[in-house]
């Protein structure tokens, strides 16, 4: 009996494993693990499972990082900060913490319910502003929820700075923060010139006399009535024409150029342009206007200050270059 269990044994057929077909992934499953429009092929099994996981994933973390944060409405600090909107109006905005509203209060006692909350507008063009300093100021007077404001100034081309504070019936200010500076552009080209030339008369007749063919000598007294004659009469340019027949009388052109330059500093100072004193305006702005002829000038400006310790040096330095047309020419061939 023994013998024949050993035998079975020795002759039982050892089990062969039978290659399985990969299992294809049912609609149902398909909807639920992978888009729709993702292709699974079933020998790729495994990889596609990995892929989709990373999409999964990816899917999951994009929505956290574009949620929107919203900004406070207060960074509990004491501030005012000004902004340029455009040549006449800038742009206000403030916070003011409890705190500091506490500390007034006890400040003023009773006066501090009838102060007026205001902002005062200084301009400081110019200037190392220094709080008592500026050239003139305007108040406006906002409400109590207020914490941004537009402001008029009225004034292109000026630097401006503005207190937020309050004051009380009896005209006292009290600051309580105070902005950055900012200074507003131009509207249009500077209106602001001298009618002094800063050149002798006979220098600047030399020099119109060379612009207009007259030589490098001075026309002396009466180049003035000579070029009215020339412009009235339309021989400004050359009275002939290449072929020599007279140009029309009616016709003709004039083309010049004026430079100006101008700064400022401490209306104490002592100023000088091409080594000559300028004379500056209670505001410490000078202005002068100058004969431009073709070539190259230099204008060294210097100033000085009132006690003669401190000085500061710049030069302008302008290139003029006319470029006759030679229309008539061409359109007398």
């Amino acid at each position: 009996m023994v013998k024949r269990l050993i035998k079975k044994k020795a002759t039982a057929k050892k089990k062969v494993p039978v290659a399985r077909k990969p299992k294809t992934i049912s609609s149902k499953n398909k909807k639920k693990n992978a888009p729709s429009s993702l292709k699974i092929e079933p020998l790729a099994l495994s990889q596609a499972n990995v892929e989709w996981s990373k999409f999964a994933a990816s899917a999951q973390y994009i929505p956290a990082r574009r949620q929107a944060r919203e900004l406070p409405n207060e960074y509990g600090k004491d501030r005012i900060t000004i902004q340029v909107r455009d040549p006449r109006w800038i742009y206000a905005y403030w916070e003011i913490t409890p705190k500091t509203w506490e500390k007034f209060q006890q400040k003023l006692g009773n006066s501090f319910s009838s102060a007026k909350r205001v902002l005062r507008v200084y301009d400081v063009s110019f200037i190392h502003f220094n709080g008592a300093n500026a050239h003139s100021f305007f108040d406006i007077e906002v409400g109590n929820d207020a914490k941004n404001w537009y402001i008029d100034t009225n004034a292109p081309g000026r630097s401006w700075c503005v207190d937020y504070g309050l004051r009380l019936p009896g005209g006292e200010f009290f600051t309580i923060v105070r902005s950055n500076v900012v200074q507003t552009p131009l509207d249009g080209p500077s209106s602001v010139t001298d009618e002094d030339w800063m050149i002798p008369d006979d220098l600047f007749a030399k020099l119109y006399g060379m612009g207009f063919g007259f030589g490098k000598s001075s026309p002396g007294k009466a180049w003035a009535e000579r070029m009215k004659q020339m412009i009235s009469s339309g021989g400004l340019s050359s009275p002939t024409s290449p072929q020599g027949k007279p140009r029309p009388k009616g016709f003709w052109m004039i083309v010049d150029c004026e430079l100006i330059v101008y700064g400022a500093t401490e209306p104490d100072a002592k100023v000088t342009v091409q080594d000559k004193e300028v004379k500056l305006r209670p505001d410490g702005t000078f202005s002068l206007r100058f004969a431009l002829p073709d070539g190259k000038q230099e204008i060294p400006v210097k100033a000085v200050s009132s006690d003669g310790s401190e000085e500061r040096n710049a030069a302008v330095t302008v290139s003029r270059r006319t470029a006759r047309s030679s229309f008539a020419k061409e359109r007398a061939r």
